[in-house]
């Protein structure tokens, strides 16, 4: 019979492609390890994985099977979540995945209200790209998820929580007064400076500029940023000008040699909410946590 170890052996050794790093990760034996996938094999009558010097590579079956495999073991934490906080609010761990263009902003003020008004709660954070943090949640790495929506998902169930509107970014030098208001059409493409592939704030920058900018050409200036911080330096050396969520106003606009131009309205923005899987079995502490980044926000 197939149980929970065995698939997490396999999950692990996926993930790893050895079989000493995935029985490291297990805390197990090498040999232990290999016996408990060889015997899930023997019991599907399939072979799940390819065996090399020194790499494993999953056959197609299973590639398959890994995937329903953190299906299961994504219900089997949910099934014991349930039962750990059944009747007890934000209490115990609560892993929480943030986008880098939210989490330097918003975590700082989220965190301590959070352990005012819980502190029972132990939240370990993962900051990444939003198509990393989707993958963990979907298989049961995450509980929650903090980014910007939508989010392209059929088992995952999303919370809005509030709107960030987008300034313009330009050095100081900038002939327009602070008060000028402005819509797409008045950025120069040319000089218009993105943050690299993956990041969903690049995404929302080139569909708000419709299609004056290539997207395969990488940044219109030819530079590359993983950060808003580094974004903003090249914006204060005067290398061009970018898109600004509000939320990051306060720390990334402190710089004397920017200053940040407001759109006409409808201004521009990002909707921020939360997701999580519909299986989850913690929808209200998901929801008050919800609340928590609401109510600090807007504070």
């Amino acid at each position: 019979m197939i149980t929970l170890k065995q698939l997490r052996y396999l999950a692990a050794l996926a993930e790893q492609r050895h079989f000493g790093r995935a029985a490291e990760a297990c805390a197990v034996t090498q040999p232990a390890l290999s016996m408990q996938i060889r015997d899930l094999e023997k019991d599907l009558g399939v072979d799940l994985v390819e065996r090399r010097p020194g790499e494993v590579i999953l056959t197609e079956v299973g590639g398959e099977v890994v995937r329903r495999a953190e299906r299961v073991l994504a219900a089997a934490r949910d099934l014991t979540e349930f039962a750990r906080h059944s009747g007890r609010l934000l209490t115990g761990r609560m892993r929480l995945g943030v986008i880098p263009t939210l989490a330097p902003y918003v975590l700082p003020q989220i965190l301590p209200a959070m352990q005012s008004r819980h502190p029972q709660a132990r939240i370990e954070l993962r900051e990444t790209q939003t198509r990393n943090l989707m993958d963990e949640l979907e298989r049961g790495a995450l509980d929650v998820v903090l980014l910007a929506l939508p989010v392209d998902a059929a088992d995952i169930e999303t919370q809005s929580l509030f709107g960030d509107p987008f300034l313009l970014a330009v050095p100081a030098a900038d002939p327009r007064s602070p008060r000028t208001r402005i819509d797409a059409r008045d950025i120069d493409a040319r000089r218009l400076i993105l943050l690299e592939e993956g990041h969903c704030l690049r995404d929302q920058a080139l569909a708000f500029c419709g299609t004056r900018i290539d997207a395969s050409s990488g940044n219109a200036t030819g530079l590359g940023a993983t950060s808003l911080s580094t974004v903003m330096q090249m914006v204060a050396n005067g290398y061009g000008v970018t898109l600004l969520p509000r939320i990051a106003l306060p720390v990334e606009a402190r710089d004397e040699r920017v200053k940040v131009l407001r759109f006409r309205d409808p201004e521009p923005a990002r909707q921020i909410g939360l997701a999580w899987r519909r299986t989850s079995p913690r929808r209200a502490d998901f929801l008050a946590l919800g609340e928590i980044v609401r109510e600090t926000v807007a504070a």
